[in-house]
């Protein structure tokens, strides 16, 4: 057996233990970066001659062993738009390349990362702390995603649009006890015009001789035009066959307004529209069904009880705030109390994870080891949950890490003991001569 080879063999040695001890620095430097993966070492042996009856010593190397897959543990976060992945998978983000056209312009290489700490920049992107930007699906009117893209995800701060009021929806009763002679029942109610205005409207209600159990309904628009009475029309319970106390019949009606036929189980619906200066907007009073006990009914009293009087349409919005919902909906929330759906977070799998090429500010590239990138909704296809509000903290556990820094350490003083044994072996050997 050589000496040299012996003193080649150690020193071997002492360059894979010093690179565990880079590998165990990097760790625990890196011990409360969000979303960091630990490294550990994997030590290979290389072997120059080795038989049944005869081994020359050869080298060892230290090699990155990647632990992308293990999970850090969520933690909550004070940042509502914080994430965190719960299970496998990664975001996908982008980093940007300069300016183009008065904006971002973006690499085109796809980047993924676990460091879910976002937060909204100065030009309205979602940004984690190491700068890359996130990336989803756009959402269209309806909130549904549109899965073949992804893109940066900017929020709009814009107004948000007001809806004239369509539907008006009463649930009350009359009381039977009221007579020809009894003064009318006035409600109010407000309405909701093309530019958000809120428009006041009344609904009046007369009892009426004959015929008996009915009701002449009168709805007025003080602001509309051209005349402040909309028109009126007589609503009877109780006839035809239908249940006492239940409509049965819209009849009579005149001005703009109009009833549904009556049938039983179908809805009850008085169809008007009032001009507000926008033109004719179209709404519908809602009282029930027509033969059941929902809605307007007469019953037995003397005072009118109205149990709920809503009308939908909503006035004009501003920006407010920006929050994300489990499935990964990113909702742009006004406060008109209305929000809209603008972007959905995917969750990105792959293979085998630990191939991922390591780049900095703790993101990846994929390789051809890692597999294809499969881009799916979160808790679908094997990806992971989204906890929101929280990050992930680092897989390095401090622990297992001075252990290792103990055992590389004791590993090193062992090789460099081998060196200077060999060493001393070789300066006998030169003395020989002597």
């Amino acid at each position: 057996m050589s000496l040299f080879g012996s003193m080649t063999t150690a020193i071997s040695g002492l360059t894979a233990q010093s690179r565990a001890l880079g590998n165990i620095s990097d760790n625990v430097a890196n011990s409360q970066t969000v979303g960091y993966k630990r490294v550990d070492t994997n030590f290979v042996s290389y072997i120059t001659d080795s038989t049944s009856t005869r081994h020359q010593p050869g080298a060892v190397q230290a090699r990155p062993d990647y632990r992308n897959s293990i999970q850090g543990t969520p933690t909550q976060s004070d940042n509502p738009l914080a994430m965190a992945i719960a299970g496998q998978g990664f975001f996908s983000v982008a980093r940007p390349d300069g300016n183009a056209n008065g904006g971002l312009q973006f690499d085109e290489r796809q980047f993924y990362t676990r460091a879910g700490d976002f937060s909204v920049d100065e030009n309205g992107y979602m940004v984690n702390g190491s700068g890359y930007y996130l990336q989803g699906w756009n959402a269209d009117a309806t909130g549904q995603p549109d899965r073949t893209q992804l893109s940066p995800i900017r929020i709009n701060e814009l107004v948000f649009n007001p809806i004239a009021t369509s539907n008006v929806d009463l649930s009350a009763n009359l009381p039977a006890d009221a007579t020809a002679t009894s003064a009318p029942i006035v409600t109010p109610v407000n309405v909701y015009d093309a530019l958000g205005t809120l428009q006041p409207m009344t609904l009046t209600w007369t009892p009426l001789a004959t015929p008996t159990d009915s009701w002449r309904l009168s709805i007025n628009a003080p602001n509309a035009t051209p005349a402040a009475a909309l028109g009126t029309i007589d609503v009877q319970f109780g006839s035809g066959g239908m249940a006492a106390g239940t409509i049965s019949n819209l009849s009579g009606a005149t001005g703009v307004l109009a009833g549904s036929a009556a049938t039983a189980g179908n809805p009850a619906t008085i169809s008007f529209n009032a001009n507000f200066g926008q033109g004719a907007q179209a709404m519908a009073l809602n009282l029930g069904t027509f033969g059941a006990a929902g809605g307007l009914t007469q019953y037995a009293g003397e005072t009118f009880e109205l149990r709920n009087l809503e009308s939908d349409g909503v006035p004009l919005g501003s920006f407010s705030s920006v929050s994300i919902r489990d499935n990964g909906d990113v909702a742009i929330n006004y406060d008109n109390g209305q929000s809209r759906v603008a972007y959905r977070v995917p969750v990105v799998t792959f293979n085998d994870a630990d191939s991922l090429q390591r780049m900095d500010g703790q993101a990846f590239m994929r390789t051809l080891e890692s597999g294809e990138a499969r881009v799916s909704d979160a808790a679908s296809n094997g990806s992971g949950t989204l906890v929101i509000g929280s990050v992930e903290s680092s897989n390095v556990d401090i622990a297992s890490e001075f252990s290792k820094l103990i055992i590389a350490q004791r590993a090193y003083t062992a090789n460099t003991r081998i060196v200077t044994t060999t060493d001393e072996m070789l300066q006998d050997t030169i003395n020989m001569r002597r």
